[in-house]
């Protein structure tokens, strides 16, 4: 499969548009595009934190466009946006929340440069393309979270079955066929700043994407069973990726230094949860972006119909089509180029 990727035309043609290769889409069933190990543990562990994806000079970059944009942060304060239940480990000080910063992605250059390298990054495509597919695309708006000591974290949430309720959550589900692991929804978690044991922040309960019971309410909170939430230590550059299937959640932060993520909620091509795609994401978000970058904020539809999917070294992207005779029966039927 790599042999065959390999043997892709790099780039785009000239003039721009995209490279057509209707043959090269991944099988479904196929091999792996990680490690053996590493799709062992995602299925075991329902994470995995890749270390060093990103350089202390892109994660200095990422920090100053940060710092540029802090006047637009919003704190979480209100009672109506806390996250965390009140006089409960996960609840901080009581008065300190989270801080919340959007919009990078349509920030000018080069602030917005750091953020959309998180799009079709080569070091994480192929992580994508395992856990959500080729043709993957932006689902949320992606945010910096940020806290500061004594910050309230955020109760567990999240799961295959919903850790609250019990019952299938088919939004967020984590399933394994055949050798093929798929996701409804994808968080990728860049780290902006060191996360060391004790200090707080993301919190996972390992194994719970393939969970069959709601959660005991007080482990919901942080009051019990803390033997079996799992706290990645992690430093600024590593990439946190989890299924939204397994559930999680964070600490209150503990640490001196103030925390610092960006996250970001991909989904497989033809699925969605949240709504920014629509009808268009912000148009500042388009300027000047790349052909690749400009693939993962397609609207949901299958791969098979025209869908720009990034090629597996992050340098361009192909288009898969249904052959010419079937478009144009479509268009006979139907008065459309597609059904």
């Amino acid at each position: 499969l790599r042999r065959a990727f390999e043997r892709l035309p790099r780039g785009l043609p000239k003039g721009g548009g995209f490279l057509r290769t209707g043959a090269a889409l991944r099988k479904f069933g196929a091999k792996t595009f990680i490690s053996e190990d590493e799709r062992y543990l995602f299925d075991l562990n329902g994470f995995l934190v890749v270390k060093g994806v990103f350089s202390s000079e892109e994660v200095r970059d990422a920090n100053l466009a940060i710092d540029t944009h802090l006047a637009q942060a919003s704190e979480r304060q209100d009672p109506g946006l806390r996250n965390t239940r009140d006089n409960t480990p996960l609840s901080g000080d009581g008065k300190t929340g989270r801080i919340d910063l959007g919009g990078f992605l349509g920030w000018k250059k080069p602030y917005c440069d750091p953020f959309r390298n998180v799009l079709a990054n080569q070091r994480l495509i192929p992580y994508y393309h395992e856990f959500v597919g080729e043709g993957y695309r932006l689902d949320h708006q992606p945010l910096v979270i940020i806290q500061d000591k004594g910050s309230e974290g955020f109760c567990m949430h999240g799961g295959t079955i919903d850790c609250t309720s019990g019952e299938y959550n088919q939004h967020l589900a984590y399933a394994c066929r055949n050798g093929r692991m798929t996701n409804a929804l994808l968080g990728v978690s860049v780290q902006l700043s060191e996360h060391n044991e004790g200090d707080g922040g993301f919190m996972i309960v390992r194994g719970s994407h393939k969970s069959n019971f709601s959660m005991p309410k007080k482990m919901i909170h942080g009051e019990l069973y803390n033997e079996h939430i799992h706290q990645p230590v992690t430093e600024p550059g590593d990439v946190v990726i989890f299924s939204e299937g397994t559930v999680h959640g964070a600490k209150a932060w503990k640490a001196e230094h103030q925390r610092r993520i960006a996250l970001f909620r991909f989904a497989p091509c033809n699925m969605a949860y949240g709504r920014s795609y629509t009808p268009l994401w912000p148009q500042e978000v388009y300027e000047s972006m790349r052909d690749e970058e400009k693939a993962v904020l397609e609207p949901p539809y299958s791969a098979r119909l025209d869908r720009p999917v990034q090629t597996l070294d992050g340098t361009g992207v192909k288009v898969g089509s249904r052959s010419a005779k079937k478009m144009e029966h479509d268009k006979t039927v139907f008065g459309t180029t597609y059904f």
